[in-house]
C-alpha cells in the first residue's frame, strides 16, 4: 500500500468541505481557490477543480456571475447558493464530529 495514494484520498476526501468553505467567505475566482488550497497544502489542479465546481453547481449549491477582466476575457466568479450554505453546515457539522471521532482514536500515539 503507497503512503502518497492514502493522503492523496484523505486530501479528496475534505476537498468539497474546503472549496465550500473558502467560498462561503467571499465569491472566487477558480485559480483563487486553487492558489488558497495550496497555500493551505491541499495541492490541488485545474483538472480536479473544474469538474467539482461544475458537479456543485449542478447540484444547485454554487451560482456564478461573470466579471469584467482587466487580464482579458470576462472571469466566472463562484458563490453559494442558500441550498450551499445549508449544505454546508452539515458538512461542517460532521467533520466536527469525525474530527472528534478521529480524535479519540489517535489521541495517546505519538506521532514522530
Amino acid at each position: 500500500m503507497k503512503l502518497e495514494n492514502t493522503k492523496a484520498q484523505m486530501r479528496k476526501g475534505i476537498l468539497e468541505l474546503c472549496v465550500l468553505s473558502l467560498i462561503s467567505k467571499e465569491e472566487m475566482y477558480p485559480s483563487d481557490i486553487i492558489k488558497k488550497l495550496k497555500e493551505s497544502k491541499l495541492i490541488v489542479v485545474e483538472g480536479t477543480l473544474y469538474p467539482l465546481l461544475n458537479r456543485l453547481k449542478n447540484a444547485e449549491l454554487l451560482k456564478y456571475n461573470w466579471q469584467e477582466s482587466n487580464a482579458g476575457p470576462p472571469r466566472k466568479y463562484y458563490q453559494l447558493t442558500e441550498q450551499g450554505s445549508e449544505f454546508l453546515q452539515s458538512l461542517l457539522l460532521t467533520w466536527k464530529e469525525l474530527n472528534h471521532a478521529v480524535g479519540e482514536s489517535t489521541d495517546k500515539i505519538k506521532v514522530q
